[in-house]
Parts: structure tokens; C-alpha cells; sequence
């Protein structure tokens, strides 16, 4: 179904390419070695409009569509995969609040997110609710004045110890999904507590465990409706999963760039090792399987910007994308070989980075799930 860039597209791609090699890549070995992120990458991708792509134009954003914010997230992850998560944290959460959010809410936080003044991070996996989203124990309380108390802790949440606020999923009442609500809260005011996890990857971008204790929440910060949170947030990933396919992809493509032309110079017994099957196959057997899965990641999106339904696409693409580009990263290492073993190659930390998409945001049996839903219909499905 996909189709070949318009001629908007591609200036697009060129244009946040150049700038991810010039303003991203050089900071990828060096924030994973500090665990931070460089404070000029925020900065910077805000300057170029890509905090804000998919916020409307009246919002102060781009009103970009899908396919070009997954253009983005595949150029910026080739310089810099930790910098992507500042592009779909934004994008997910600004997704949320304009589809949810009043009419005074945007107004009130989207510019802010646009321009990068504020950093906002999605808040829902705890402890015991991962996979089974559903079973959140944050509880919100509610008070008398229309406001609500929140208490309880979530787990995993990227970028929270650099982020300004957050979309935090709590429980408003019963049982299940239905008892979910979303609210838009200040990560830097009394009653929270964010504590850095120590991670084998995306160390620049982080994982966090955020603790609220009786964190008072205003009534205007809800997001939609109560017990319609749990809702918002699954639209909302089948979006996300896409775009982490691309970051993946993107990332992975490099490396296979890398190898490939480490194997036009790397001589053995008088030719380049390229020239040898053994090296040469196995890197097309990959980018091969990148092109498929980028493919379907772009069809997914597109099917999106129809407004048509791509659930199973991006269910497709979650499990898929970060799988083959794990073992294209692989690949590419052992086509350096000893070269690759060494913290100076960026391969290692590819792999490292990587890896972590085939667990966040939905595991893969998850996503086979709702593809299974899909194609034999929910009640012949697992």
C-alpha cells in the first residue's frame, strides 16, 4: 500500500537528517556514558519544530501528519535513539490532549509543549499493571471541592526525572478499564517523588519510578472524561507503536550502514571481506527484512492519516520492528567483529538500546494477541 515520498516528504527527511548527524550524533556515546541527556538536543529539536509536529498550527505546532512524524522518529534514531524519545513522548502525549482535552486545556498546554518549554511523559505502568493495563492501583481520590488527591507509585516511566509534567493514569473508581481516568500533572510541585532506575540501555532518555503522596490534582487538570482514561491511552498507542517500530528501524539501518561500509574496507586474503558471501549475505538477508518491516510501519501510518483503522499494523510492527532490528544490530557486530567489541563503536550500545523496545510499550505476545483478535475474530482468538 505504501507509497514513494512526496516531494515535501523527502526535503523533510533530508532536512531532520542533516540535523540529527550534525546536533544529535555526536552526543549518543557520551549522554549513555553520563546517563543524561544533553541539554541542547531538547533545544534544538524544539528549534526545528519537532516537539510540536503533530500539534495543530493554532496550538503553536506543525500540524504535521503521521507519516511525517514517523519520518522524524526514523532519521532522528539513526544519529540518536535516546533523542527520539523526546519526539514520541511529545507526540503521545499531545496526541492525548488534543483528541480529549478541552478546548481550555489545549490552549493552555499545547503551546507549551510545542515550543519545548515543557517536557511532558506519559505515566502508566506500575509495579503490578504492565501488560494488564488495565489492573492500576494509583488511586485518585476525590474531594469535595471537585479536586482530586492521588497516591500510589508508577514504574518504567521514561524521561520522568527530565520531564515538566506528566499524563498519569489512575483508578477514579471500580474495577477494570472503565475505572480510569488521565490527568495532566506537575512533576516539579510538592507530593512527588521520581527516583532514576539503572538501566542496561537508553540511559540518556532514563526510566524512572515516580511516587505521588497525597499530590493534590486540581478538577481542570482531568483529561476527557472520568473512567475514559484507559480508552485514550490505548488509541494512543496504537499510534506510538509505529513510530517506536521506526526508531527502532532507523537505528538499526545505521548499523547496517556501518557494517556495510567496514566490510567495502576491511581487507582479508586480498580482497574486501564485502566480496565474500558469508559477510555479504547475511547483511542482505537484514536490510531486506528492515525494508519490509519500515514498509508495514508506514502503511500503518498512513492508514491512520485515512483515519482508517491500523491497529493490527501497528500490533504487526510493535513485535516485528524492534525483533529484526535487534538481530540486523547483531549482525552488523559481528561483521566488525573485534572492532565492534569495544566501547568506541556505537554498535554495542545500538544493541543495548534496541533491545529495550522489545519489552516497553506492550510486550510482543500482547501484540500478537490483538493481532489474532483481527484476523480470526475476538471470540476465535486466544
Amino acid at each position: 500500500m505504501f507509497r514513494p515520498w512526496t516531494e515535501d516528504e523527502e526535503t523533510f527527511r533530508v532536512e531532520v537528517r542533516r540535523f540529527a548527524e550534525r546536533e544529535l550524533a555526536p552526543h549518543y556515546q557520551s549522554d549513555d556514558a553520563t546517563g543524561t541527556m544533553h541539554p541542547t538536543i531538547r533545544t534544538g529539536m524544539a528549534q526545528l519544530g519537532l516537539l510540536g509536529l503533530c500539534i495543530p498550527q493554532e496550538f503553536g505546532g506543525q500540524g504535521a501528519d503521521a507519516v511525517i512524524v514517523g519520518i522524524a522518529a526514523e532519521e532522528i534514531s539513526r544519529s540518536n535513539i535516546n533523542a527520539a524519545y523526546l519526539l514520541l513522548s511529545t507526540t503521545l502525549v499531545a496526541e492525548i490532549i488534543a483528541s480529549s482535552a478541552t478546548s481550555e486545556q489545549r490552549r493552555a498546554w499545547l503551546p507549551a509543549i510545542a515550543d519545548g518549554s515543557v517536557l511532558p511523559t506519559l505515566a502508566l505502568t506500575e509495579p503490578t499493571a504492565g501488560s494488564d493495563a488495565a489492573a492500576l492501583a494509583l488511586r485518585a481520590t476525590p474531594r469535595e471541592d471537585g479536586s482530586w488527591v492521588l497516591n500510589g507509585e508508577k514504574t518504567s516511566i521514561s524521561l520522568a526525572d527530565q520531564a515538566d509534567t506528566a499524563m498519569v493514569f489512575a483508578r477514579t473508581d471500580g474495577d477494570g478499564a472503565r475505572g480510569i481516568s488521565a490527568f495532566y500533572v506537575d512533576l516539579t510541585a510538592d507530593g512527588v517523588d521520581v527516583v532514576r532506575l539503572s538501566d542496561v540501555g537508553d540511559r540518556a532518555a532514563g526510566r524512572c519510578s515516580i511516587f505521588f503522596q497525597d499530590k493534590e490534582i486540581a478538577a481542570d487538570r482531568m483529561v476527557g472524561a472520568e473512567g475514559a482514561g484507559f480508552i485514550s491511552v490505548m488509541q494512543g498507542f496504537e499510534y506510538s507503536r509505529a513510530i517506536i517500530g521506526l526508531m527502532t528501524i532507523g537505528t538499526a539501518d545505521q548499523a547496517l550502514t556501518d557494517a556495510m561500509a567496514y566490510a567495502r574496507e576491511r581487507r582479508t586474503f586480498g580482497a574486501p571481506i564485502s566480496t565474500r558471501q558469508g559477510v555479504a549475505f547475511p547483511l542482505v538477508e537484514h536490510a531486506t527484512y528492515l525494508a519490509g518491516a519500515r514498509h508495514l510501519c508506514y502503511e500503518a501510518l498512513a492508514l491512520k492519516d485515512l483515519g482508517q483503522d491500523h491497529a493490527a499494523q501497528a500490533s504487526m510492527v510493535k513485535w516485528w520492528a524492534p525483533k529484526v532490528s535487534v538481530e540486523a544490530i547483531h549482525q552488523a557486530i559481528l561483521t566488525f567483529g573485534h572492532a565492534a567489541w569495544s566501547t568506541d563503536n556505537p554498535q554495542a550500545q545500538r544493541l543495548r538500546d534496541v533491545m529495550g523496545f522489545e519489552i516497553a510499550d506492550g510486550t510482543a505476545q500482547v501484540a500478537k494477541l490483538v493481532v489474532a483478535r483481527s484476523l480470526f475474530g475476538r471470540a476465535y482468538a486466544p
